[in-house]
């Protein structure tokens, strides 16, 4: 009962110290030096710096869909506030095999861990997700995450990939979502948040696309049929209505679950697959982010 006090008070105390924007990024060289112990190029995001840390390294299929890593298998570690002073969250992606020798690198580095989950389902092999967090010197906090990270097969550095046609139509999808995004040979990313108003722990506010963003992925297996993942990020009054509207439109809810501790007010992430022609796929999808807000 103590040691799960003393976890729950950690997590607690890493949580409270998200900033709530990044409106300047007054040391551009301290987020490279974060780049460079993780062995991945920052990003600028909405609020908060990114690294990508993409398992090029697995071959998961869900039936006969080969998924790409853009699809679901992007990890990922984000900073907001200042490098002095930064809270980090991310999320991992690990094979079974990874899972134990990665949490036990993690508490041994004090990195929180907020979920651990699935996100799809019937993938082959079994991938699980574990959510970070921790707060504190950016350069210290990316040393100790590079040392949990040097337990999985992640692959690192992150060469930039080559280049490839694009054989998504975007047009079709961003008009369809709402929202243009960004595209890659055969996916298409966009992200929302859903959630209006503030989001805090322990009394401060967490910074949106870090803490809650509801990423949106579409994958072209053929001209003729796109698969779809992601999560929606919703208060609990709108859980119900989003796993309706998938459901209506033939997308499988594939996992409600949380992904922060002690979040006011709390939010839910629904996960989905879906799998059938874009049309239909992009009609869902847009039916059930129109249920999220």
């Amino acid at each position: 009962m103590k040691k799960l006090l003393k976890a729950t008070l950690f997590l607690s105390l890493v949580a409270v110290g998200a900033s709530p924007v990044f409106a300047q990024q007054p040391s551009t060289a301290a987020w490279d030096s974060v780049g460079r112990i993780l062995g991945t190029a920052p990003t600028s995001a909405a609020g908060y710096i990114r690294y990508n840390l993409p398992r090029r390294d697995l071959t998961v299929r869900i039936g006969d869909v080969t998924v790409v890593p853009a699809l679901a298998l992007g990890a990922w570690a984000g900073f907001s506030g200042e490098p002095n002073d930064a809270t980090m969250m991310g999320d991992l992606v690990l094979t079974a095999a990874e899972l134990g020798p990665v949490l036990a690198e993690l508490a041994h580095q004090h990195i929180g861990v907020s979920a651990i989950h699935n996100h799809v389902v019937g993938e082959e092999p079994e991938i699980i997700y574990v959510h970070i967090l921790g707060q504190g010197n950016a350069l210290d906090l990316a040393t100790r995450l590079d040392r949990a990270l040097t337990k999985t097969g992640t692959p690192r550095p992150v060469a930039a990939a080559p280049p490839v046609p694009l054989t998504i139509d975007t047009a079709v999808v961003f008009t369809a979502l709402g929202r243009h995004g960004t595209a890659r040979g055969n996916v298409a990313q966009v992200g929302f948040v859903l959630v209006s108003g503030t989001v805090t722990i322990g009394g401060r506010t967490m910074t949106p696309a870090l803490a809650y963003g509801s990423p949106v992925n579409v994958q072209m297996v053929s001209p003729s049929r796109a698969v779809a993942t992601g999560d929606f990020a919703v208060r609990d009054s709108s859980v119900a209505g989003v796993v309706d509207a998938l459901t209506a439109h033939g997308i499988t809810a594939t996992a409600v679950h949380s992904h922060m501790i002690g979040d006011s007010p709390h939010l839910n992430y629904i996960h989905f697959w879906a799998d059938g022609p874009l049309p239909d796929v992009l009609r869902g999808l847009r039916a059930a982010i129109d249920a999220g807000h």
